[in-house]
């Protein structure tokens, strides 16, 4: 077990639960590239805007951190290039869906404010190529196609299939 650690997965999987409980576990700073990403109005970053940014981030934490999120297109092997360790929640899609609805629901409902005074929006969940429910449906198996090819023979991949399985390595963890 490293002390620069990715977790990836689909929308829904629970990265960002997940990579918290990790972060606090192990006493490392977690970097959430959702936040890094989103701008006002949900607007985007250069690519290399954005690699800026997480290159920053990841220098502000010189012990260690945890970084939730993909975001290949963009930072390219910016991130995984410097993890020792790559965590894949590779839960099932009828999971990550689920959990989706539960958490959009939420987040609609009590108004939450995620990145940057963004919201959720039954729109920006449903409708339109894009949107939110579309992305994680179109990614999924794609994505589990590439990186069952790409980290195949990555002895830094940690590979979980389900809440338990990610329940049970993350009490394996020493505390810090």
């Amino acid at each position: 077990m490293g002390r620069r650690i990715n977790v990836k997965g689909t929308s829904g999987t629970g990265k960002t639960t997940f990579s918290r409980a990790v972060a606090k576990r192990l006493g490392l700073a977690y970097v959430e590239l959702d936040a890094l990403f989103h701008g006002p109005g949900w607007s985007q970053p250069a690519d290399e805007e954005f690699r800026t940014r997480v290159r920053e981030a990841m220098a502000a934490a010189p012990d260690g951190w945890v970084i939730d999120g993909n975001y290949e297109g963009s930072l390219g092997e910016t991130v995984v290039r410097e993890a020792d360790t790559i965590v894949w929640l590779d839960l099932p899609l009828r999971v990550a869906l689920r959990r989706l609805v539960a958490r959009t629901s939420r987040r609609i409902r009590d108004d939450v404010e995620l990145w940057n005074g963004n919201r959720e929006t039954w729109r920006n969940a449903l409708w339109g190529w894009d949107a939110l429910f579309v992305w994680t449906v179109r990614s999924h198996f794609p994505r589990r196609r590439r990186w069952s090819r790409l980290y195949r023979n990555d002895p830094r991949l940690v590979r979980l299939h389900s809440t338990a399985e990610a329940n049970r390595w993350l009490e394996r963890l020493p505390r810090a």
